[in-house]
């Protein structure tokens, strides 16, 4: 059995797109490209795919990241190009590779965040993520199917900080670097420990306004940029798929060559 893992964003008004809207785009993506899928046993067999810490409902990503079993080998960049063509346009395949060591979901210790919050300055911003940031707790309340819920959103964020809008890497389409606008608005750029309970963008959100008044007068576009395993000297996220194409390098002057796959006549974007 081969695994195969692949890494996919949701961009534009895909980002409304749930989990579960996702899940059955991708399994007609599968259907289309011919994929050998391997199945679960039982009396209701399901495509074998791990999905590992998918973004909220309503937030845009660059990484997200999911597993797929195969019953026969495929070359994994043909196979992304395949399923990559099968997929609506935002919810885009953008990078695979065979797996080739264990525990994805284990190496995703941190994401990286971008928050555009219009109606906001740069100067308004700065100022609140220098108050957050020099608070030993940020208390916040989010309701959960039990109820409220009291954490500590300061002990998550590794780093934050407010940057220029001309340095926004998850500007809206169609938006150039430099054009004026009419209203102010600042970018907020955090990396964010995976913790227990999750601490979530908007709850960072709420931390803002609890110390410092920050209040957007519109909901911040929040975007993921990244997620992986944390350095913790640097703060940066590395790539999480980085040992598996490690692995595949070294191995590849023994291991045989992947059949490669075929397009399927008549695929398409749905």
């Amino acid at each position: 059995m081969q695994r195969i893992r692949l890494r996919y964003t949701k961009r534009g008004r895909l980002r409304f797109t749930s989990h579960r809207d996702f899940q059955r785009a991708f399994e007609r993506a599968l259907r289309r490209a011919e994929v050998p899928m391997a199945y679960s046993a039982g009396f209701t067999p399901h495509p074998k795919v791990s999905y590992a810490n998918a973004a909220p409902t309503g937030t845009g990503s660059e990484a997200e990241y999911l597993e797929i079993a195969l019953t026969a080998p495929r070359d994994p960049q043909i196979l992304r190009g395949l399923l990559d063509e099968s997929m609506p346009d935002g919810l885009d395949i953008i990078d695979a590779v065979e797996a080739r060591t264990s525990g994805l979901a284990e190496r995703l210790h941190a994401s990286v965040w971008e928050l555009r919050l219009n109606g906001v300055t740069q100067e308004q911003a700065a100022k609140a993520v220098e108050t957050f940031l020099a608070a030993e707790t940020v208390e916040v309340q989010r309701r959960t199917k039990n109820g409220m819920r009291s954490f500590d959103a300061r002990e998550a964020v590794v780093e934050m900080a407010a940057v220029p809008l001309e340095e926004s890497i998850a500007r809206p389409q169609g938006e150039a670097a430099d054009r004026p606008t009419a209203e102010p608005c600042a970018i907020l750029r955090l990396v964010v420990r995976h913790m227990t309970p999750a601490v979530r963008p908007d709850d960072v959100l709420s931390g803002l306004h609890a110390v410092a008044d920050l209040a957007p007068p519109v909901p911040a576009a929040v975007t993921r940029l990244a997620q992986g395993l944390l350095d913790e000297e640097s703060g940066t996220v590395t790539d999480p798929l980085a040992p598996d194409r490690e692995a595949v390098t070294a191995g590849s002057t023994t291991a045989p060559a992947p059949a490669t796959a075929k397009a399927p006549e008549g695929s398409g974007s749905a």
